[in-house]
C-alpha cells in the first residue's frame, strides 16, 4: 500500500492494472483492499486478448493518453514482460511473484527488484533507458 500511495502521489504518474483475472474479480479485489481509486484504468481479458498479447497495455495507454516510451509494466510473470515488449513499453520484474527472477530478465525485463521500496527508483531507471 505504501508503494501504491507513493506512486499515486507522484504528479508524473498514472497507475493502471493489466491482469489475467476477469473484470468482476479484479474490481472486487481492488475494492476489498480499498485501492480501486488508485488506478485510472483496469484492463482484463473481458475486453482484451490475454497476455502476452499487447492489447491490455495498448488499451490502457490509449485510455490515459500515455505513449509506450513513458509506460512501465510491473510484472511477476514472463507474460507480463512479454506483454510490455509487444506494446513497446518498458518493464520492471519483481522477484517475489509467480516466475523465477532469471526468467523475467531473460524475457527482457528492463530491471528486477526484490522489494517494494525499490520500485520508484526502478521505474525511473527503466524510463531513462534508451532503445538499442
Amino acid at each position: 500500500l505504501a508503494a501504491l500511495d507513493r506512486l499515486r502521489a507522484r504528479p508524473d504518474t498514472l497507475l493502471g492494472v493489466a491482469t489475467g483475472k476477469g473484470l468482476s474479480g479484479a474490481t472486487r479485489i481492488l475494492g476489498n483492499h480499498g485501492i480501486a481509486g488508485h488506478f485510472v484504468t483496469v484492463q482484463t481479458p473481458d475486453h482484451n486478448p490475454s497476455k502476452p498479447h499487447p492489447g491490455m497495455l495498448l488499451r490502457a495507454m490509449a485510455e490515459t493518453g500515455i505513449d509506450a516510451s513513458h509506460t512501465v509494466m510491473i510484472g511477476d510473470t514472463v507474460f507480463d514482460i512479454e506483454l510490455a515488449a509487444a506494446a513497446k513499453a518498458r518493464s520492471v520484474g519483481v522477484s517475489w511473484g509467480y516466475h523465477d527472477a532469471a526468467a523475467l530478465l531473460e524475457a527482457g525485463a528492463g530491471t528486477l527488484i526484490h522489494a517494494y521500496d525499490e520500485l520508484d527508483a526502478a521505474i525511473d531507471r527503466v524510463l531513462e533507458q534508451t532503445d538499442a
